[in-house]
């Protein structure tokens, strides 16, 4: 059992929370909680840490997940003052792990159908550009499994998805939805297009509402900053600009909601 705060897998639990560099040189991430344990992939886990008195209190929970069957090393306790230490929230339920990120490339995405009601359905993508908020990423991809969103493209700018207010957000949906961060945010959409995908973008200057076109094809809608919308150059790239009609002096929804908005939609159409 680990009971210094100074010891060395300590320190690195607490780094990898805090330190988005040190998770992309890893490739790990940090979770927290029963759910965000327990649906972990079992072969990306790289070790699962539990307090003293959740050891205590969750025999049948342990043996029913049987990390010993992944290694002899994967668990590992802590006491109760030493988790408190490692956890990034304010009431730790006693149980974290470093999970190993999914590696994908945007190739993949392209070949992904999504399956509802046993129907193979058409590609259905979110490209991201700039978001900065931790919980509106972790929304729209916990959205993104509700509606069968086949892969989700983020501009390299974009918030840290592996940033553990994202994590909780996403609810572990993170595990199912295929994500992807690109170097080249517009090149990545002129790929798209050349597979075929028909690329929409949410924005002001759309001059048809989102709700009359076309979405049963291979789909991507683009969604820009909280606060500036997409980018100029990235909107270039768009076949087309959608918009979603406002009432009273708002001008634009939240990322998340306006992701919402655009993908049932597509959805709907498909169904």
């Amino acid at each position: 059992m680990i009971t210094s705060t100074s010891s060395s897998q300590v320190k690195h639990i607490v780094n990898l929370q805090k330190k988005s560099k040190l998770r992309k040189e890893e490739k790990q991430f940090v979770v927290e909680g029963i759910k965000m344990v327990s649906e972990a992939p079992k072969d990306r886990l790289v070790k699962v840490y539990v307090s003293e008195t959740f050891k205590a209190d969750n025999e049948e929970f342990l043996k029913k997940m049987d990390y010993e069957a992944l290694g002899k090393d994967i668990l590992e306790a802590v006491s109760d003052n030493v988790f408190i230490r490692m956890s990034d929230t304010q009431t730790p339920q006693g149980i974290m792990a470093v999970v190993k990120m999914s590696e994908i490339t945007i190739e993949d995405l392209f070949g992904r159908d999504m399956h509802i009601n046993s129907n193979t359905i058409q590609p259905l993508l979110l490209i991201l550009e700039n978001l900065q908020d931790p919980g509106n990423l972790g929304t729209i991809i916990r959205m993104a499994e509700g509606a069968g969103v086949t892969g989700v493209i983020m501009s390299c700018n974009t918030v840290d998805i592996y940033n553990p207010k994202t994590i909780r957000s996403t609810m572990g949906s993170l595990y199912r939805v295929p994500v992807i961060y690109v170097d080249d945010i517009c090149e990545a959409v002129e790929e798209c297009k050349q597979k075929g995908i028909r690329v929409y973008a949410a924005h002001l200057k759309g001059t048809d509402n989102y709700n009359v076109k076309d979405y049963t094809q291979p789909t991507a809608f683009m969604i820009g900053n909280e606060g500036n919308g997409l980018t100029d150059k990235l909107t270039d790239k768009a076949d087309e600009l959608v918009r979603i009609p406002m009432q009273g002096k708002v001008e634009s929804l939240n990322a998340a909601i306006a992701c919402t908005i655009l993908t049932y939609e597509a959805v709907r159409q498909r169904l």
